[in-house]
């Protein structure tokens, strides 16, 4: 019972946050570029170590369980409809 009521509240000290990063409005290229180069398209941590074209062992993309994974995907796609729409940038780097 009070695990449950702990995470109800971890969760409810992060809203601020998630309102906030939600809220962001993208309005400069140097910050959308700068966005995109922080926040990684793909997980960075997720890996398959192999051995003669066998899986050994799959670590999977840990990112998801970053309270504010989702937050922050939405403000690096802002910044990328940012550059490619309103500046008329190609981001294929970025992806």
């Amino acid at each position: 019972m009070n695990v449950s009521r702990l995470h109800r509240s971890q969760i409810d000290l992060l809203l601020p946050i998630r309102q906030w990063l939600e809220s962001i409005k993208i309005a400069d290229s140097g910050i959308a570029h700068l966005v995109c180069q922080v926040i990684p398209a793909r997980c960075p941590f997720e890996r398959k170590i192999q051995l003669f074209n066998r899986t050994l062992l799959y670590i999977p993309p840990l990112c998801k369980l970053n309270p504010l994974y989702e937050q922050l995907v939405e403000l690096r796609y802002k910044s990328l409809c940012y550059l490619a729409d309103e500046c008329g940038e190609d981001v294929t780097s970025y992806c």
